[in-house]
């Protein structure tokens, strides 16, 4: 794929800018709130008992101001020589103030832990529906988008959802009951100390508002900017060596700092108009607190308000005052999850790959195997990776059961493409491919990639053992039949010299092996594979001169009976290939075997006379 297709979206193209707000802030909340609803009932359960932790601690307050009050009275007429301070009360009343506490720090702890385990329950149902999402996204998404910046989705994304999800709901809830709570037992002590404390709940709800506002754009682009610092993390280290071999080293970090100055600006941002948002609620809420002390202390000179009943007001007040705060810092929480919920909704929105037929033709007998003989058939073929810049023009090509078929041309004539339209990892514009007469468009992706084993020019393993690496292209296979595939790729002996032989593990990068080590082992899996239609995509272009023989002759033992694409580029390596196609620019300009096309001395025969030129240079 071309590298310019692929930085046309994702980090790097436009990015996120820090003035960009959410593209639908209400939709993205509701949708993560659909994936709460299975959760019902353990959603209800954690509210119940929410709100019985909160009413026990909004009753505390007033218990305990009962026992002050007892205590002050008890004071009075001792120092007056009327009565005693009666202990045995205050005891009573704390006793019952502990089993208050701890009862609701009993319903605090329960639905808090419930409420961990829905959280990490909607976390796991994200993470599963992005991992198949993943599996049904047409190449061309991958085009245009960087590994990091997927990977942001799945983790950093993912977790700031998860993370929020299990702060916000309880406390909201939370918040909720204590001020309706806290409000209620404030009315019952003093109307008029009520009304001082609830002047400000409007100040404060402006405040919280202003900062809301202000800080949701931020939120959003700490949150994008933060793919495009993974992406480009992810880039540099999976190529670090070509970076190196280029001396990119200061390109890289000029880059990274350009995109760790971005986060960093809008990280600043969004945490500044965060940390703005306790100490402004705070400040005003200070505010109501010292008007309510000086009335307090007037009503209990001229109206009789007793003492413990001042302290309860005075803690109902703090009481409430910050569940208003925390609901207020939690839309910013919310700020914050609404922008990730937003990037991972629009990942699972992404237009999939067309759909494998309701009633799908089969290439399989009753007992599930392959009934493939080998017929290919081009009829036709358009394709743009571009609707609008087509590439491949009119193709058209019948290749017969057992046929070697090699795909030769410059760079950029189109051979990878066909191998990719033949394997529908691309839909095409217009025509028609059929394996043996059956268009692939009514074949299931799964039976139709079942029966081809593909060598590409880029080898990939994956962190594992060798043994497990070739079992991959057919994952029953014995351990016997895995070292006979490895030895018809004549790696076996190269194996064997290992330590741990087949056992050795291959790290994460494979760079515990040669380039030409990593092809060897790929063909041994498509040996294993052992396909009805084989596609070689330059397979030999990672090793030298002495491997490629052995592994030419391999191959032919390989493409015995079978269907056989060859992409190559040294010709020499096709000479007795049944039909070579001579592509340019899309189209073929030329076909038959190699004696026939050196005989018509036109496009082939150039191509293959100018490699001995430059060999000869």
């Amino acid at each position: 794929m071309s590298q310019n297709r692929r930085n046309q979206g994702g980090p790097h193209g436009r990015g996120m800018m820090a003035g960009d707000k959410a593209k639908d802030f209400r939709g993205s909340i509701f949708k993560l709130l659909r994936y709460l609803k299975p959760y019902r009932f353990q959603l209800l359960i954690i509210i119940l008992f929410s709100i019985a932790s909160t009413v026990f601690s909004i009753i505390g307050p007033r218990i305990l101001g009962t026992a002050t009050t007892t205590l002050a009275e008890g004071l009075a007429a001792k120092y007056t020589n009327t009565g005693v301070i009666d202990f045995n009360k205050i005891i009573s009343i704390l006793k019952i103030l502990t089993v208050i506490y701890v009862l609701s720090m009993l319903f605090s702890y329960i639905q808090g832990w419930m409420m961990a385990g829905v959280t990490q329950n909607v976390t796991y149902s994200l993470r599963k529906e992005i991992s198949q999402k993943i599996n049904r996204l047409p190449l061309s998404y991958f085009d245009r988008q960087t590994h990091g910046e997927v990977l942001s989705r799945v983790t950093n994304d993912v977790d700031t959802v998860s993370q929020s999800l299990n702060q916000s709901i309880q406390q909201i809830f939370t918040s909720l009951v204590t001020v309706c709570g806290v409000l209620y037992m404030m009315i019952r002590i003093s109307w008029q100390l009520t009304l001082m404390a609830l002047v400000v709940v409007p100040l404060s709800g402006m405040a919280a508002a202003a900062v809301v506002k202000r800080s949701q754009p931020f939120f959003k682009a700490q949150q994008s900017t933060l793919g495009a610092v993974n992406g480009h993390i992810e880039e540099m280290y999976g190529g670090h060596i070509v970076m190196k071999a280029f001396s990119g080293e200061e390109r890289s970090v000029k880059e990274f700092d350009r995109l760790n100055e971005q986060l960093y600006n809008a990280g600043w941002k969004a945490q500044f108009m965060s940390g703005l948002m306790q100490p402004i609620t705070g400040f005003i809420g200070n505010i109501g607190y010292v008007g309510c002390c000086v009335l307090g202390g007037y009503l209990s000179i001229h109206n009789g308000l007793a003492i413990g009943d001042i302290q309860a007001f005075i803690q109902y007040v703090r009481s409430f005052n910050q569940p208003i705060t925390q609901t207020a810092q939690m839309m910013n929480v919310l700020q914050s999850t609404a922008a990730a919920a937003e990037r991972v909704f629009e990942f699972l929105e992404e237009k999939e790959e067309e759909p494998d037929p309701v009633s799908p033709s089969s290439i399989r007998d009753e007992t599930g195997a392959l009934t493939v003989k080998g017929k290919v058939t081009f009829d036709h073929v358009s394709f743009g990776y571009d609707p609008s810049n087509i590439i491949i023009h009119d193709f058209s090509a019948d290749i017969q059961p057992g046929q070697q078929i090699a795909i030769v041309g410059p760079t950029g004539a189109g051979k990878t493409t066909i191998v990719k339209l033949l394997m529908r990892f691309y839909e095409i514009n217009q025509g028609t491919i059929r394996i043996d007469g059956i268009d692939t468009k009514s074949l299931t992706r799964h039976d139709l990639r079942d029966a081809f084993g593909m060598v590409l020019q880029d080898a990939w393993l994956s962190s594992g053992t060798i043994m497990e690496n070739i079992r991959y292209g057919r994952m029953d296979a014995t351990d016997e039949e895995v070292i006979q595939a490895a030895d018809s790729a004549y790696v076996d002996h190269f194996i064997r010299t290992l330590e741990d032989g087949y056992q050795t593990v291959i790290n994460e990068e494979s760079t515990n092996i040669s380039q030409g080590q990593k092809q060897l082992l790929t063909i041994a899996r498509a040996f294993l594979s052992d396909p009805k239609i084989l596609i070689l995509d330059e397979a030999t272009s990672s090793v030298d001169t002495r491997t490629e023989i052995l592994i030419q002759k391999g191959m032919e033992n390989l493409m015995k009976g079978r269907t056989s694409f060859v992409i190559a580029h040294r010709l020499s390596t096709i000479r007795n290939a049944d039909l070579i196609l001579c592509m340019d620019h899309g189209d073929i300009v030329e076909s038959g075997t190699h004696d026939a096309l050196l005989a018509k001395n036109g496009f082939y025969a150039k191509l293959y006379n100018s490699q001995f030129e430059e060999a000869g240079a």
